[in-house]
């Protein structure tokens, strides 16, 4: 898929940060990551396995949270008509594409923690990275290329 590509030099820098702020803008959010990286991980997921997968965020939150990423075409919300309702999530071909997107923020994530090290990264965060077997789930998702 080739995309537009802006040489972000000092002439185009402005639209090129306008750009990348439209872009990160729809991913902000204290759980998007982390539904994310749960959605790489299989096709379809139940609302509660997400909420058992995620313990930590409160129903409400992760309602709004995959409310929005289904507003930006990220994710896709797929209600079966039955008692109890039924409701699955899983990524659109939109989402899928953020694969490389987040291997190569993984990588740099990497980098980062090898070049400032170990021990500033390990408290910086109260939820884990994503695990090896997710990581290889996104790599396999990758939208093919022309």
């Amino acid at each position: 898929m080739e995309g537009r590509r802006i040489d972000c030099t000092a002439r185009h820098a402005e639209p090129c940060a306008a750009d990348m702020q439209d872009a990160l803008r729809c991913l902000e959010g204290r759980w998007k990551m982390m539904i994310l990286s749960h959605l790489f991980a299989g096709p379809l997921m139940r609302f509660s396995e997400l909420q058992r997968a995620i313990p930590k965020v409160s129903q409400k939150m992760l309602i709004q949270q995959l409310r929005d990423l289904e507003r930006h075409g990220i994710v896709s919300r797929l209600v079966h008509p039955q008692v109890p309702p039924k409701v699955e999530y899983g990524l659109t071909d939109l989402g899928r594409a953020l694969g490389p997107v987040f291997l190569a923020l993984l990588d740099w994530a990497d980098l980062r923690s090898a070049t400032i090290g170990v021990a500033l990264v390990s408290g910086a965060s109260e939820t884990p990275g994503p695990s090896p077997a997710v990581r290889q789930k996104v790599s396999r998702s990758r939208p093919a290329t022309r």
